[in-house]
């Protein structure tokens, strides 16, 4: 029983941390360009401020 919980839980782990590292890193091209896409209403304060810092001001 406990082993079963404990390669379930290390398979949630591995799953989520899988789909964290596919997200483009912050002020990359691939960033800029998923970003430009998303509708400004979407955006959080730091989007915007990375945006501008990364994308505008290069």
């Amino acid at each position: 029983m406990l082993n079963r919980m404990i390669c379930t839980l290390s398979f949630c782990i591995f799953i989520l941390s899988s789909i964290v590292g596919c997200s483009p890193e912050v002020g990359s091209e691939a960033w800029c360009k998923a970003l430009k896409e998303k509708p400004k209403a979407e955006w959080s304060a730091n989007d915007a401020k990375d945006f501008a810092k990364h994308c505008v001001f290069k």
